[in-house]
């Protein structure tokens, strides 16, 4: 492997790219079609960049719904239209657990099944349902097995993609001014935690922008980057406004409830 090529990622990331890179190397030189389990959005977009140095090679991404996190990828032979290839995606409805629950509880049921987290994908709670994206192998084993979340008896049968309801996640919005767009300054707003205390869990690798782990407080942010803290919570910046009087930069984020 190129050693220039991991210079893109964080170490932690190296298993992963060792990963898709024998997945592309495979597509390219043997002509194989793989699907994978779910990815986060920071291994779809290195699978993404490292396919894209290959001509020989094209990747499709599949979560169910346009707006999905967590996809799956297909990855095969650049002559393979990949559009055509099922994507093996199926809808688990979950039903009768009450308004109660929430996404850890779901998560936390299938898990205690002994589900691996990369074979469910995106959990959209609802009212008094939920709607959950499975690989198509694990579907029928939960649609028997998934009895119980949290402390509530469920029902489960599995729908089509077409009767797939999203959630669009909350997002609670707030606007401040800032000296510049680092990070650690953008964090301590939103967080109302003082700047050098926003710089520990940064420097400690617990911060994520764009699902990129970033230890680096000073980093830039940009409009519709997606910032998360371990233990903190998630918020995206929706808009950088202009300038004050005073020279300070006008920013809107919002805050994922």
């Amino acid at each position: 492997m190129n050693k220039a090529v991991y210079e893109h990622f964080h170490p932690d990331e190296k298993p992963f790219v060792d990963r898709a890179m024998e997945w592309v190397e495979r597509s390219a030189q043997l002509h194989e079609l793989k699907r994978t389990d779910f990815l986060d959005p920071r291994q779809s977009q290195i699978l993404q960049m490292l396919a894209n140095r290959d001509p020989d090679v094209k990747l499709r991404l599949d979560g169910g719904y346009p707006e999905a996190e967590r996809c799956r990828a297909i990855i095969g032979p650049e002559y393979r239209y990949l559009e055509d290839e099922p994507a093996g995606l199926s809808v688990l409805a979950v039903t009768g657990g009450g308004s109660e629950l929430d996404h850890g509880d779901y998560l936390g049921a299938l898990l205690g099944l002994g589900v691996k987290r990369d074979r469910i994908g995106d959990i959209h709670v609802h009212e008094d349902y939920a709607h959950i994206m499975v690989l198509d192998e694990i579907a029928d084993y939960l649609n028997v097995h998934l009895r119980q979340v949290h402390r509530a008896s469920v029902l489960t049968e599995i729908i089509p993609i077409s009767e797939l309801k999203p959630v669009v996640p909350d997002l609670q919005e707030m606007s401040f001014t800032v000296a510049s767009m680092r990070l650690d300054g953008i964090a301590s707003d939103v967080y109302r935690i003082s700047r050098t205390k926003i710089v520990d869990p940064i420097r400690a690798g617990r911060c994520r922008v764009n699902w990129k782990t970033v230890e680096n407080p000073s980093e830039p942010l940009k409009m519709g980057d997606v910032i998360s803290f371990k233990g903190l919570g998630r918020f995206k910046v929706l808009e950088v406004d202009g300038m004050t009087k005073k020279g300070r930069i006008r920013v809107r984020v919002g805050k994922f409830i």
